[in-house]
């Protein structure tokens, strides 16, 4: 692993949910899931930073995503934001999905599961492509990054 390697990633991962005072097992082992397998395996470049690994604050507050990045050699936090109402109407039917797997799972209905869990990718997907769009002139991250995050941005957005 080379220098860059080691330092274009996220080291940590909070989410600022404080709003948010419990969550469906399902999606806190979603949660749980995302963060961990970012932590093990990420590619995070934020344009014009160099001083990584970093820890990133996500939170989304005022229609807005803001990335909070720091790091032990930036002395002030670096804030990134972008608006939400581009992922609006992704996060509304990647939810849709959600439900429509767990009603299949939970009423034994196996063959509709693959079904709507091949189109629950496909939402995911759209979500983290549109994460990398909107991201690609501040921070640059790989596919996987990008899904992850997306994951994390759905779960700052259940009520």
């Amino acid at each position: 692993m080379d220098v860059l390697e080691k330092t274009d990633r996220i080291a940590s991962i909070v989410l600022d949910d404080m709003s948010i005072t419990r969550r469906a097992p399902e999606v806190e082992r979603e949660r749980q899931t995302a963060i961990a397998d970012l932590i093990a395996s990420n590619y995070f470049a934020p344009v014009g930073l160099n001083n990584g690994p970093y820890d990133l604050l996500l939170r989304a507050c005022d229609n807005r995503l803001t990335f909070c990045i720091s790091s032990n050699t930036i002395s002030q936090p670096e804030e990134i934001r972008v608006s939400i109402k581009p992922f609006q109407r992704i996060i509304k039917d990647y939810f849709m999905m959600v439900e429509s797997y767990l009603a299949a799972i939970n009423g034994g209905q196996p063959h509709r599961i693959e079904a709507i869990d091949m189109g629950r990718r496909g939402v995911h997907n759209e979500g983290s492509e549109l994460l990398q769009t909107t991201l690609e002139d501040k921070i640059n991250l790989d596919f996987d990054t990008a899904r992850r995050l997306f994951t994390l941005i759905c779960v700052l957005h259940i009520k």
